[in-house]
């Protein structure tokens, strides 16, 4: 009975499965991409200071001060700045500003798995782009969607592609591209340039505080682009979307991009030591721009593995499916971290 009360396209749905957290602190997790270091002392100090009296009042809902250091560090205005509790509210808000009903959201596969989830919650038709054997980018010319989520580096691959490639992509593309950056500042390059370019039409570039400012747990996100596309997803934004906590201490994060970019270096030398110590025991591992591994033991059985791992609490993700079944995404974590999970594998013939 209470079924048909509930949206069609609801109920035929399935949900996001996000990765598994743990409780325990005897466990080694390297399954979310978190940031194995803490955020920048400049958070913990504007937490320390934040007076509890301002929770009585809203919000700034435009979050005006932080809009304006993110405007200063990309290069633009602040009209091209949105805001948001975690990119994934950008993505949200995308869906609804920018796909018409019986519109239809692409993305490629595999990449993040909200992706098609999003595209089920609007009900609207999902085009995905099947990648190559090799991960690589496939796209025909004549392909067509009201929005493309175009995740550069990709998840779970953890593979770049490369900015002249998705600027061709993006300039003949007749709907959005929102080309989500979650991993830009592991990366040798990112494509923001083409958000702020003053021909750019139709090109939105989300990233997010979860991974490189290590602050998953505080849900701040935001995309830059055309001053008209964000006036369109500020239109349907909920009225309070930043809280004031979350304001104060994201814009304390962005305050401090030195100490940002030293953690960044310290988990871009583990992951290098971490792939060259799997490559030599045989994995396949693709070449990273990430804060994680897409790599492949030498016998094929990533699901055993990743059952074994779980056994000795050395969390890692597994993603069943012809594309992906035979990888793990492993993310980086520290030192200690990354040489507990290596000595199992050694100890284990993995």
């Amino acid at each position: 009975m209470s079924a048909s009360l509930i949206a069609k396209n609801v109920a035929a749905m399935r949900a996001y499965t996000p990765g598994e957290q743990p409780a325990g602190t005897d466990i080694v997790k390297l399954n979310t991409n978190e940031n194995p270091y803490p955020p920048s002392p400049r958070v913990l100090a504007a937490l320390q200071s934040f007076d509890p009296a301002r929770l009585r009042r809203y919000p700034d809902p435009l979050a005006l001060a932080l809009r304006q250091r993110i405007a200063a560090m990309h290069g633009c205005a602040v009209e091209q700045v949105f805001a948001g509790n975690g990119s994934d509210e950008v993505l949200a808000l995308a869906t609804r500003a920018f796909v018409d009903d019986g519109g239809s959201i692409g993305y490629f596969e595999p990449s993040y798995s909200l992706y098609p989830v999003l595209a089920d919650i609007r009900g609207v038709a999902r085009r995905p782009v099947a990648l190559g054997s090799d991960f690589a980018w496939r796209m025909t010319a004549e392909y067509r969607a009201s929005l493309f989520f175009l995740a550069n580096p990709n998840a779970p691959t953890s593979l770049r592609y490369d900015q002249a490639c998705v600027a061709g992509f993006c300039a003949g593309f007749p709907g959005v591209v929102l080309i989500d950056e979650a991993y830009a500042d592991f990366a040798a390059g990112n494509c923001m340039p083409l958000a702020v370019a003053p021909d750019n039409r139709n090109t939105l570039v989300a990233r997010t505080l979860s991974k490189s400012f290590s602050l998953a747990g505080l849900r701040l996100g935001y995309v830059v682009g055309p001053a008209p596309l964000i006036a369109a997803i500020y239109k349907i934004k909920d009225s309070y979307n930043l809280d004031a906590l979350t304001q104060t201490l994201a814009l304390a994060a962005l305050n401090d991009l030195d100490y940002m970019r030293a953690n960044v270096a310290r988990i871009v030398a583990t992951r290098q030591r971490l792939t060259s110590r799997l490559r030599g025991r045989g994995w396949t591992v693709l070449d990273s721009q990430t804060n994680f591994l897409f790599a492949r033991p030498g016998n094929g059985d990533a699901r055993g593995c990743f059952e074994r791992l779980r056994a000795a609490k050395i969390f890692v993700r597994y993603f069943p499916g012809p594309a992906t079944g035979e990888y793990l995404r492993i993310s980086v974590g520290t030192d200690q971290e990354t040489d507990t999970l290596l000595r199992y594998l050694e100890e284990h013939a993995l």
